[in-house]
C-alpha cells in the first residue's frame, strides 16, 4: 500500500523499456460516468500508452460506485481513478475523514481485502468535493449560507441530488442523520455533471450537487453552502489497481511511476481548467488529455 502523497521525483517518464511493455498485459482502464473522472482515466491511459503499454478503454465512463466497485473487484477492469474519501465512505460508512493520508491509509486496508487484493497508488493533490450548490438569489431568500440552514426550509426547496443518492453513504444518509434532511421534492441527475448544472441554471432545481472542480460554479456566480457538519470527505484522486494485474507487469516500478508522475502533476486548478475545457470549449476528452500529458512533459 501507499504511504505518501504522489512525488513527480523518481518517474519514469519515455523511459520505460520497450521489452518490459510489450511483454505487459493489456491494461483494462475503467472509470465512474461523469466527465472529470473519464477525462482523468483518459489522462492515465494516454500516459500508458506514451510509454508502450497496450490500454483497453473496457470500462471508461461505467458508472457509479455501485457498478464501477464490483467490475473492479472481479477484474472487468484492472485500473480506475477513485476520489479515495467517498470510495472509503461507500466500503465504510463513517471511516473517511477530511484528512487525504488517513483516507488513503484506511482505504487501502479495505482494498487489500477486495477482489483478491487491490492497490490505492499515491494520491494527487488534485482534490474534488462534493458541494451543495443555489443560485445567489435563492441564498438570499431563504438566508442560506450553510447545509445546516436548509433544514427548516428543505420543503420549501426543489433538490438535484445524485442518482445513487439512497445507496450512497456521504448522500441521503449523511444529510439525514447530520442536518436532518429528507427533501421530498427531489430530482435524481448525475452528480458532478452537466445536467445537474443545467437544471440550477434553468431553475428546475434550487439546491443542486455540484463537484467543487465544476466550472459552472464560478461562471454563474453561485454560492457553495457550507457543509458545517463535515459530510462530506477530503476527495483526493487516486489510481487503484488490482494486485493481479500489478503481479504480472515485468516492469511493475516502471508501470507505477507513470501513474505516479500523472498524480504529482495533477492539482485542483488544473483540473477545474480541463473540466471547463469540455463544459465550455465543448473539447474532446481525447484531445484535453493528450493537451495536458503534452504541456506537462509527459507525452510527446
Amino acid at each position: 500500500g501507499s504511504t505518501a502523497p504522489a512525488s513527480s521525483t523518481g518517474g519514469q517518464t519515455a523511459s520505460a523499456s520497450a521489452t518490459a511493455t510489450a511483454a505487459a498485459p493489456t491494461i483494462k482502464i475503467g472509470s465512474a460516468g461523469f466527465y472529470e473522472v473519464k477525462i482523468m482515466a483518459e489522462i492515465y491511459a494516454e500516459a500508458l500508452v506514451a510509454n508502450g503499454y497496450k490500454v483497453d478503454r473496457v470500462g471508461i465512463g461505467l458508472g457509479t460506485r455501485d457498478v464501477t466497485n464490483p467490475a473492479l473487484e472481479s477484474g472487468q477492469i484492472d485500473l480506475e481513478p477513485e476520489y479515495i474519501g467517498s470510495e472509503l465512505a461507500k466500503y465504510e460508512p463513517g471511516k473517511q475523514s477530511g484528512d487525504p493520508q488517513t483516507n488513503l491509509t484506511n482505504l487501502q486496508a479495505v482494498l487489500a481485502t477486495k477482489g483478491g487484493g487491490i492497490t490505492v497508488l499515491p494520491f494527487s493533490p488534485a482534490a474534488d468535493q462534493n458541494a451543495f450548490v443555489v443560485r445567489p438569489e435563492t441564498a438570499a431568500q431563504f438566508h442560506l449560507t450553510t447545509l445546516s440552514d436548509t433544514t427548516a426550509v428543505q420543503d420549501q426547496l426543489k433538490w438535484g441530488l445524485a442518482t445513487d443518492c439512497k445507496t450512497n453513504p456521504v448522500c441521503a444518509a449523511a444529510l439525514k442523520s447530520a442536518y436532518g434532511l429528507s427533501p421530498k421534492n427531489v430530482t435524481l441527475l448525475s452528480a458532478c455533471d452537466t445536467p445537474m448544472a443545467q437544471a440550477l441554471l434553468n431553475k428546475t432545481i434550487d439546491v443542486g450537487e455540484l463537484c467543487s472542480t465544476q466550472p459552472d460554479i464560478s461562471k454563474n456566480g453561485w454560492v457553495i453552502l457550507q457543509d458545517d457538519k463535515q459530510t462530506q470527505p477530503a476527495d483526493n484522486i487516486a489510481p487503484l489497481v488490482r494486485d493481479d494485474l500489478l503481479a504480472k507487469l515485468p516492469d511493475k516500478a516502471g508501470f507505477e511511476a507513470i501513474l505516479n508522475a500523472v498524480s504529482a502533476k495533477m492539482t485542483t486548478a488544473a483540473l477545474t481548467q480541463l473540466n471547463a475545457a469540455f463544459t465550455f470549449d465543448n473539447k474532446d476528452i481525447n484531445d484535453i488529455a493528450a493537451g495536458w500529458l503534452k504541456d506537462n512533459g509527459l507525452a510527446k
